[in-house]
């Protein structure tokens, strides 16, 4: 069966395209796509800084209602909505693993789990340096360098997990959020930094403790001399991805946070884009960030 799919070869622009939806699996659910976030990660694609990947794997942060649900596949039924993880989530319709998945109670950006996911993962996919640093020692100083999405996300993970560490904010965005938190530069050494900026070199720029932890949420390059500044400090860089097993836990803990009101996302969510008619512009602005703009979305009529 072919469907359309918004699909980029890294040449500056998204085109729609056919897509071939592969057999039926009977450990998948078959769903129309209702909302797709607009990722960072797709504009660098689009902008040719990396892949691109094949026309399969192109949307991820999905939210589709279920039209066929496989024999294995007992947690959801015809006409739910679910969060999506299983790409291509730019497609009109398409199929999704068995967890790779989550039952969401409304179709709202809210519950675009996805990148809710990923900055909840960048901290428990690092839970064992955490909880043995605040086993051991609840002064230790962390830092997070980047004050976006992510950064909230992260933040809010190490409080609701209950981990209790003097926590620094280094960016420019987002302040009315941030507010005394966030902070113009650092003079601290730090035991664990989160990196969702890629714009400072630790261990030169940012100084780090021995045994220090990098988080790195960005794939940043390092260069000679930091990596030879981490080496001398024993650092233990972790780069975690949404491809870690346990992502399917970060996704239902997202909806059990969002829903229960214990993290806020709605203000991130700045602008929807008609399917039929504004696709284009969703791409452009996710391209250029206009004034006011933090993360947009497609919306399937």
């Amino acid at each position: 069966m072919k469907v359309k799919c918004l699909q980029t070869q890294g040449r500056g622009y998204f085109e729609e395209v056919d897509y071939e939806i592969g057999p039926w699996a009977q450990d998948s659910i078959y769903v129309r796509a209702v909302m797709t976030g607009v990722c960072r990660s797709d504009i660098d694609m689009m902008m040719g800084e990396f892949g691109p990947l094949p026309l399969h794997m192109q949307g991820h942060e999905g939210i589709g209602q279920v039209m066929t649900v496989g024999a294995n596949c007992n947690d959801v039924q015809v006409g739910d909505y679910v969060a999506t993880r299983g790409e291509p989530a730019y497609a009109d319709q398409y199929t999704v693993r068995k967890d790779e998945y989550v039952k969401i109670p409304e179709a709202h950006p809210r519950y675009i789990l996805e990148p809710v996911a990923c900055g909840i993962n960048l901290i428990n996919q690092a839970k064992t340096y955490f909880q043995d640093r605040q086993g051991r020692n609840e002064n230790n100083r962390v830092l997070i360098l980047g004050s976006g999405f992510l950064a909230w996300v992260a933040y809010h993970t190490l409080r609701l997990n209950g981990y209790i560490f003097h926590v620094d904010v280094l960016g420019h965005s987002n302040k009315e959020l941030w507010n005394d938190r966030l902070l113009p530069s650092t003079i601290e050494n730090y035991d664990i930094v989160i990196d969702l900026s890629g714009n400072y070199e630790l261990g030169t720029q940012i100084n780090l403790n021995n045994n220090a932890v990098i988080i790195d949420g960005v794939g940043k390059a390092v260069s000679k001399q930091e990596a030879q500044q981490q080496l001398w400090k024993a650092v233990t860089t972790i780069k975690p991805s949404p491809r870690n097993p346990e992502f399917i836990d970060c996704m239902r803990m997202a909806k059990y946070w969002i829903e229960n009101g214990y993290l806020e996302v709605d203000h991130f969510w700045t602008r929807s884009y008609n399917r039929t008619t504004e696709w284009q512009q969703a791409f452009a602005d996710g391209a250029n960030r206009p004034s006011g703009y933090s993360r947009g979305y497609i919306k399937w009529d």
